[in-house]
Parts: C-alpha cells; sequence; structure tokens
C-alpha cells in the first residue's frame, strides 16, 4: 500500500480536483483529494491525538499554503477556487510539486505567485531555508515534540515511583483512579493500612453508601520484575465477599500467565495496568506532574474578515 502523501505531496492532487473551475468547499476538497491519491480506509481513518483524521489535517495545511501564495483562491468562507497562478504551477508541475518549487516561482514576477514571506520572530531562517524534506506538517510536527517530553517524563515517573515507599505509591494509585472519575459524587477513596490490607492497598466507594465500590493492588516492582498469576490469584481471594472486580497496578509488567489468568478469571474481573499504562494515565490526568508550557495553535477568523 502507498504511503501516504506529506502536506506537500497534497498539493497537486488539490489543483488538479480544482482544474475544472469549480469551486468547492473543504470537506469536498478533503474527499476529492483523497480519493485522488488513492488513500486507503485504514489511511483514512488514521486521526491525531486532536481526533482529527491525518490525510484531512495535511490537506488542510496543503490548502492554506496554495491560497497564501495566490495559486487558490477563497471566494467564500471555507471554499477554493484556482487561480491563473494555480494553474501555472498545475502545468509546470503537473505530477508533484514541492513548498520550495512554489517559493521559488515567487521570484518570477509573471508567474502569478506571490513572493513567500515568513516571520522570522516565529521561524527561525535555517528552518526557512532547509532543504531537508520533512512528512510531517507543523501540526504533526508538535504533537511529536510533545510526545517526546512525554516519553522522558514517563521514564522518570516511573523511576521516582519506584523510589518511594510502598505506602507512598499505593496513595498515587488511589489518586490517580480518583482523578480519572473513580469515586463519583460524594464517593470516599484511601488508601488501606500497610499490615493485614489482605492483598486490597486501596479502596474507592463510587457512592456515599458504598454500594459501589473498586478494589485496588499497588505493586512497586523494578523493571523486569513482572506480576506472575500467583499475585494475580491471591488478589483474587481477597477480593471474595467483598467484590466481583478489582485493578492491580504496577511499575513493571505482568507476565504472560497473568495476563491469560486475568483474561480468563469468573471469580472477578480484573483491570490490570502495567508501568507503561500507568504513566500515561498519570500524564494525561495531570497527577505527579504539571503544566511547564502552553502552546496556542492558531488560525484565521474567516468570521472576522467577513
Amino acid at each position: 500500500m502507498p504511503e501516504m502523501p506529506t502536506w506537500e505531496g497534497f498539493m497537486t492532487p488539490c489543483l488538479a480536483v480544482l482544474s475544472d473551475g469549480s469551486t468547492r468547499s473543504r470537506r469536498e476538497m478533503n474527499a476529492l483529494a483523497a480519493d485522488a491519491v488513492g488513500l486507503s480506509d485504514d489511511q483514512r481513518a488514521t486521526v491525531l491525538s486532536s481526533g482529527q483524521p491525518m490525510y484531512a489535517n495535511r490537506i488542510g495545511w496543503a490548502l492554506s499554503f496554495l491560497a497564501r501564495v495566490g495559486a487558490l483562491s477563497r471566494p467564500s468562507r471555507g471554499n477554493y477556487r484556482l487561480t491563473g497562478a494555480g494553474r501555472q504551477v498545475l502545468a509546470r508541475f503537473p505530477d508533484s510539486v514541492t513548498e520550495n518549487d512554489i517559493k521559488a516561482l515567487g521570484d518570477d514576477p509573471n508567474s502569478g505567485i506571490q513572493p513567500y514571506v515568513a516571520s522570522t520572530r516565529l521561524e527561525p531562517v535555517a528552518k526557512l531555508t532547509d532543504p531537508t524534506p520533512t512528512p510531517l506538517d507543523p501540526t504533526e510536527q508538535i504533537e511529536q515534540g510533545v510526545a517526546r517530553v512525554h516519553e522522558a517524563v514517563a521514564k522518570e515517573l516511573l523511576e521516582r515511583l519506584r523510589g518511594k515507599e510502598p505506602a507512598f505509591f499505593e496513595q498515587a494509585v488511589v489518586d490517580l483512579l480518583v482523578a480519572m472519575g473513580y469515586g463519583g459524587t460524594g464517593g470516599v477513596a484511601a488508601a488501606t493500612q500497610l499490615v493485614n490490607d489482605g492483598g486490597i492497598d486501596g479502596i474507592i466507594d463510587q457512592d456515599v453508601l458504598g454500594l459501589n465500590k473498586v478494589y485496588v493492588q499497588a505493586k512497586r516492582y523494578a523493571a523486569g520484575n513482572s506480576v506472575q498469576r500467583p499475585e494475580l490469584q491471591g488478589f483474587v481471594g481477597a477480593l471474595i465477599g467483598k467484590a466481583d472486580r478489582g485493578v492491580f497496578i504496577t511499575t513493571s509488567t505482568f507476565s504472560k500467565g497473568a495476563i491469560e489468568y486475568a483474561d480468563r478469571s469468573t471469580a472477578a474481573r480484573l483491570i490490570l495496568i502495567d508501568g507503561a499504562r500507568l504513566t500515561e494515565l498519570m500524564i494525561r490526568f495531570g497527577v505527579g506532574v504539571q503544566v511547564k508550557d502552553t502552546f496556542h495553535v492558531v488560525e484565521i477568523d474567516e468570521d472576522f474578515f467577513e
């Protein structure tokens, strides 16, 4: 299956779709450009962390760039039409065109392409002149950068949790479950005592009367020390007579036997959260981390210019 085009790779298909002189909406452009390059169903279903389809995001950047340099016009909000300059671009680059190709056309006064000017306050000159292509559009580059930061933070979170005493870890997982919404309105959440807890490290009442409870076991293990099946069996034994479900959380991983036991257990429903999933949830729900920087990605307010 061919790879999904980069945002630059969608420019020629967008120009071609509009070469019949029609005016088309952004929604129509998404569908027609995707059809033009033969995107598969799986590629159309690929989404960014924001929930937006990746192909639609890339088409959006292609349309925005083409409009900015005068290859497309916007007769009305969210609608696009090919300009004379755009026809010249398509005629000169019928198969594919890059950002640098169009920037070069801007130096020709007869091309109709507007000179491309970007603010050096926002983007270093070295970046503007960097000939190295990237398959990622700016939004994807931001998301990739954030993912790398989160990966580093997740690693440090595990190290910190493994270095704290068991009581701290047990309270941390209870705090996480509460942050995730377990505890309900008026519910109560608490870590149990360190001794004689019967294999239960935390109890969350999801209602005022305590009729709906979540039982938690937390294992602060070093990397490579997996939770085994007997430990899950012991947890299930502690649940008998109290509840028919529980959450088992660890800073390490679960063995294959433990996972199979949890999947097949009829005595209690078990939710397993390993170290990778644990740190992912802590970052997502803001437990043990704080926001360092906030970035605002803006776009033109079409209503303002109507």
